[in-house]
């Protein structure tokens, strides 16, 4: 589903989306109300959401999508680099954020990211976004790392930095299958839904700070 206000982005969106042998738009919505709607009588894999719209805005809409019982992942656009809509999306649950400009093979391809389970957090707009973050006076870095192994601190940490499994495997000299077996481990103690919800609990619970690696 693409859900965006203005009709002349929605439907070039929709036809590069069409122009993919495995993807089809079944729904286009106008606003985050619009877009619920429509959720009601169809099966979405993922929603591609503006985030300033009229009625309802992509961040509520997002928060109300996470409601459902079987909710297609949220992946969320934005006209602004580091805007804090797109960093209030990715709390409400949103599995990414991309640039509106950025070119269609790249939306395309974070679509493909998405719907597979990932989340885009690797884009250094990303990262200075959640880098904005600042722990929250009532947050103990502690609480949340002691339910973790030492092994699963180390991951979470290079998962904090918008590393990837790979990445992360060849730091610590583990397998990638290793290394996402650990991140499920984390990602089911810690109560997240995926690897975006991580990288914000890090930040949010200081247990990395802006700046740090």
């Amino acid at each position: 589903m693409i859900v965006d206000d203005q009709e002349l982005l929605r439907n070039g969106l929709a036809m590069v989306v069409r122009s993919q042998p495995d993807m089809e738009v079944v729904a286009e919505a106008a606003d985050g109300l619009a877009a619920l709607s429509a959720l009601e009588s169809r099966h979405v894999d993922v929603v591609v959401m503006d985030i300033r719209m009229p009625r309802m805005d992509g961040v509520i809409a997002t928060r109300e999508i996470q409601r459902l019982d079987d909710p297609p992942k949220v992946l969320v656009l934005t006209t602004f680099d580091l805007d804090e809509h797109a960093l209030a999306a990715l709390r409400a649950g949103a599995s990414g954020f991309m640039l509106k400009d950025a070119p269609g093979e790249e939306i395309i391809a974070a679509i493909r990211h998405v719907h597979r389970g990932d989340s885009i957090i690797a884009p250094a707009t990303t990262r200075r976004l959640i880098g904005r973050l600042v722990a929250r006076a009532d947050t103990d870095p502690d609480a949340v790392l002691k339910v973790l192994t030492e092994r699963e601190r180390e991951v979470f940490l290079s998962l904090a930095a918008g590393a990837s499994n790979a990445e992360i495997g060849a730091e610590l000299f583990l397998s990638e299958a290793t290394i996402k077996t650990h991140v499920g481990r984390i990602l089911t103690k810690l109560g997240l839904r995926d690897r975006v919800q991580a990288v914000v609990l890090a930040y949010e619970s200081g247990v990395v700070t802006p700046g740090e690696r």
